[in-house]
Order: structure tokens, then sequence, then C-alpha cells
């Protein structure tokens, strides 16, 4: 887990876009050591490749979209939510659209694709950014932080107004093996009455039951429900891990967050990135713990007072 990793092959896939409705064909390849994720879009021949790091992002409206000298892609936060959740830190992404096919709504199937391919060791240490002070953002309703951590861990609570919903939290201690188990099938949601407005208005066209969970005024419409009771906690959090991957190195601290999005994890890494005295940058050499000691802050932060101050309680 400590070496860069990029995948043993080429994957090919293909699927609807959540917004364009129409059939797009992606391409994963072999990336080389420190190159990080970079999408090229096969559509604009002349267009450059547009590499996955904060300030290339442009628009965090339903979804994350990138953007170099002209070109975008969106809705990326799935695969790379895939891509960190198995560990691959280089990869070239190739698509013939404007967007990342939506699959299912979740990250499994593209986890699957890497797993079948297989990921290869590059032989080269990662880089981590390590929290050494709390660093927040917040704008009229959602809140989000990073803390001090001797490892990444994730707190993330949701409040809708909703009576399946309502307010949910959930916490982890990030792995690759609790991503797979609890995280990366969570899929997208929306409610009818947003569904059918986006759709009205050109937006969302290729939403549908088989790649979004659809809630009415009191149900999921979805025949087979809900794949975990706790699904739409799950899936912010799954957008939250491909969302802060951006950064192009693992975080080792504590990502707290109220009713967040990707608006919001967005400018916390703009923030943390503007705030260097916040964060080191190191080598995890030979899986050796200690060598962050030197750099955590030792003071406790209690994640039930941490979400409650985020919360506005």
């Amino acid at each position: 887990m400590y070496a860069q990793k990029t995948i043993g092959d080429e994957i090919h896939c293909q699927s609807v876009g959540l917004h364009s409705g129409r059939k797009i064909h992606m391409t994963v390849k072999p990336a080389g050591v420190d190159e990080g994720i970079i999408f090229y879009r096969k559509d604009l021949p002349e267009s450059e490749g547009i590499k996955a790091e904060p300030t290339n992002v442009f628009d965090t409206t339903l979804a994350t979209t990138l953007g170099m000298n002209g070109a975008k892609i969106s809705t990326v936060e799935h695969l790379l939510s895939a891509f960190f959740g198995t560990g691959v830190d280089n990869a070239i992404v190739e698509t013939d659209s404007f967007e990342i096919p939506i699959m299912d709504g979740s990250s499994l199937p593209f986890v699957n694709f890497l797993k079948d391919v297989g990921i290869k060791s590059q032989g080269k240490s990662k880089k981590f950014v390590v929290i050494k002070e709390p660093v927040s953002v917040s704008d009229n309703e959602g809140r989000a932080a990073l803390l001090p951590s001797p490892e990444f861990k994730i707190t993330y609570d949701i409040e809708f107004g909703h009576p399946l919903i309502g307010k949910q939290s959930y916490n982890m201690v990030f792995s690759h093996e609790t991503y797979e188990k609890s995280i990366c099938a969570a899929r997208t949601f929306g409610f009818l009455q947003e569904v059918e407005y986006l759709q009205a208005r050109g937006l969302a066209l290729g939403g549908s039951l088989s790649n979004a969970i659809v809630l009415d005024d009191e149900k999921v419409i979805n025949k087979d429900g809900l794949r975990f009771s706790d699904e739409f906690v799950k899936h912010k959090i799954l957008d939250a891990i491909g969302d802060l991957s951006l950064l192009g190195m693992p975080i080792i601290g504590h990502f707290v967050a109220y009713k967040s999005g990707h608006k919001l994890n967005n400018l916390l890494l703009r923030k943390l990135l503007e705030h260097r005295e916040c964060w080191d940058m190191v080598h995890y050499f030979n899986g050796k713990q200690e060598l962050f000691d030197d750099v955590i802050d030792a003071r406790p932060y209690d994640p039930e007072e941490v979400t409650a101050s985020l919360a506005g309680n």
C-alpha cells in the first residue's frame, strides 16, 4: 500500500452518460510513476490532457467537472473514488464525450474492472499529506474539515427532509477492504420531482432506475430497493473519497463533514493547499507509522464534538 500503483492492462467499457443520455466509450490505460490521473477527450483530438487536481475543478453543479484550456470532463468522482479505493495512483482515461459513463451509479463496476486487470506496483513510494492543524470550510448549509489523525478516517453526517433518509451518520477508518465491502456499491440518489425538473431542462437525460436510487415523497421506487440501509450517506462518502483524491496524494487525517458536497469538498482542498502550515508531505517508507510522529499534532479531537460543531449544534 505504500508504493505507487497503476493498472495491469487496458480497460474498455461503455455506458450512458448521466447528463447527455448518450452512450459513452471509455478506455483506461496504465500510466508511469508520478503521472497521476489524466483525462483525454478523444472526441476533441486537439485538446490537451486534463490532470485530476483541485485547481482544475471548474464546476461542481450536480457533479465534479474538471477542465483545462476549453476542454472539460464531468462526473469524474465515481471513477476517481474507485481508483483511490483500489490504490491506483497513475492512470490515463480516454473518453469520447464530455462525461464519464455512469454505469450503475456507484463505483462498483469500476472497482470490478480494475480488479479484473490487476493492480501493478510501480516500485516508487507514494507521497502522503499529513494534516498537522485543522482546516475547515462552510457554506449556508454544509461544513467540512480535515483534522489531525494518525490514519485516514471519515466521519460523515447527512440530513434530508425525507422520511426514508432523515439523519444518517457513518464513521470509518479507510482501508481498501472496507471501501470494497461497505462503500463502493452505494449508488447516487435523487428525488423524483427533481429528476423530472432536470430532465425537462435537458439535464440528467441518462438518469434512470438502473443507475440511481430514485425516491418519491415517501419511498424508494426502485423495485430492488436499497443495497444498504444507510446507502445515502455511504454514497456521499464515495463521492467525497473521489473528490479528496484530487489532491493526488493520500491524506493522513480525519475528514469530518456535515451536509457537504462536491463544492465544499473542493473548497476544502483549495484551502488546505493555501495553508501550508497545516500539513506536511512525507514519504511512507517500509510501512513505518512512527515516521508521522513528528508531524502529527497530538492534540485529541473528539469526532462527535467536531461533528456537532460542524452541524452548528
